[in-house]
C-alpha cells in the first residue's frame, strides 16, 4: 500500500470523470492531464470509477484500464481510491484484487445496487466480501442508486472490522449523515466524506473529515480552499467560496431537463477547460452547441476565460 494516506482520510478526494473517446475507449491523453491537473490543485486524494466516473456504464476492461492508467500516472503522489461496487461479489473482488497489484490504496463499495437489500443483508454482504479484500476499504451509501441507506447501526458493526476506515455518504441528508457521526464518534480513525459539495464546507465545520465532490474535476484549488476555510472555522471565507461552489451547481449542473445534467455540465466543462474528452458513456450522450454556449457562458461568469468550440 502507499504510504501516503494517512487515517482518517482528510481533504479533498476529487470523484474523477472517466475521459473517453468512446463507448469503451478511454482517453488516456486527457486522463493524464486531468490528474495533474487536479495534483497542481493541491487535492488530497483521488477516488476512481464512482458515480461521476460511470462506472457501471463501463465495461470490465475499460474499468481495468482506468485502475491500471490511474495508479501508473499518479505515480505514488497521492493515494488512489477504487470504486469496486457491483452487483456480483465476485466482480467486486476482481477489482479489488486488480487495484491492489497496481499500487491502488483503499477500495470504495457501495451496496448490490439490483435486488432490495435490507440492513441484516447489508451486513452479511459486507461480512462476506471483507475477508476476500487485500485493501482497506470505505463504505459508500447512494440511496438514489442502491435503493438503500446504510442505517448507523449497521454502519458501526460492519465498522467493527478492522479493514473498514471510512464512509463516504451521498444522500445529501445533512441529519442523516450527523447521526452517521454522532455513531462513529468513539472512532476516531474512521474518515467521515461527504459527496454532495454543496453541503461538504458546513459538514467539515461539524467535523466531517473531507469531501468527494464533482466539481474539484474542474477547479480543484476552489474546493481545496473551501476545505481548509471550513477546517480552520474561517466563517467568512467559508461563506465567499460557498457563493463560487453554489454558482457551479445552479449552472454548470443544472443546463437542459436531464437526469445526467451533472455529469454531462462536468465533462463539458472539463472539455471547454482542455483537459479532456466530453464524451459521455451511453445511454447518454455530450451536449450538443447549444447546451456547450450555455456551459461557455456558466464559465464565463465564473471568471473562466475559454474559447468555444
Amino acid at each position: 500500500m502507499n504510504n501516503k494516506m494517512n487515517v482518517p482520510l482528510s481533504g479533498i478526494i476529487p470523484p474523477l470523470v472517466t475521459p473517453l473517446l468512446d463507448d469503451d475507449v478511454l482517453d488516456v491523453e486527457g486522463l493524464q492531464k486531468l490528474i495533474e491537473h487536479l495534483i497542481a490543485g493541491g487535492v488530497h486524494a483521488l477516488f476512481v470509477l464512482g458515480t461521476t466516473g460511470e462506472s457501471q456504464s463501463l465495461s470490465y476492461k475499460l474499468r481495468v484500464e482506468m485502475i491500471k492508467n490511474t495508479c501508473r500516472i499518479a505515480k505514488g503522489r497521492l493515494p488512489v481510491l477504487v470504486c469496486i461496487s457491483d452487483t456480483s461479489i465476485v466482480e467486486s473482488v476482481n477489482l479489488a484484487c486488480i487495484a491492489a497489484d497496481h499500487g491502488a490504496d483503499a477500495v470504495v463499495s457501495a451496496p448490490p445496487y439490483y435486488f432490495a437489500t435490507g440492513q441484516p443483508e447489508l451486513i452479511e454482504f459486507y461480512e462476506n466480501l471483507l475477508p476476500q479484500l487485500p485493501l482497506p476499504l470505505f463504505l459508500y451509501n447512494m440511496p438514489t442508486h442502491t435503493k438503500v441507506n446504510f442505517a448507523p447501526s449497521t454502519i458501526q458493526r460492519i465498522a467493527e472490522n478492522p479493514g473498514v476506515i471510512g464512509f463516504k455518504d451521498s444522500s445529501a441528508n445533512t441529519v442523516y449523515f450527523q447521526s452517521v457521526m454522532y455513531a462513529m464518534k468513539d472512532n476516531p480513525d474512521f474518515s467521515m466524506l461527504v459527496g454532495p459539495e454543496e453541503i461538504m464546507a458546513e459538514s467539515v465545520l461539524l467535523g466531517a473529515h473531507g469531501g468527494v465532490n464533482g466539481g474539484a474535476n474542474m477547479f480543484p484549488g476552489l474546493y481545496v480552499s473551501l476545505y481548509n476555510a471550513a477546517k480552520n472555522a474561517d466563517i467568512e471565507e467559508v461563506r465567499r467560496l460557498q457563493e463560487k461552489v453554489m454558482q457551479i451547481s445552479a449552472t454548470i449542473y443544472t443546463v437542459g431537463q436531464h437526469g445526467s445534467s451533472y455529469l454531462k455540465g462536468l465533462k463539458c466543462a472539463l472539455n471547454l477547460l482542455g483537459i479532456c474528452s466530453d464524451y459521455v458513456a451511453a445511454p447518454f450522450h455530450k451536449f450538443e452547441q447549444r447546451e456547450r454556449g450555455k456551459i461557455w457562458k456558466a464559465l464565463q461568469n465564473l471568471g473562466v476565460d475559454v474559447v468555444l468550440r
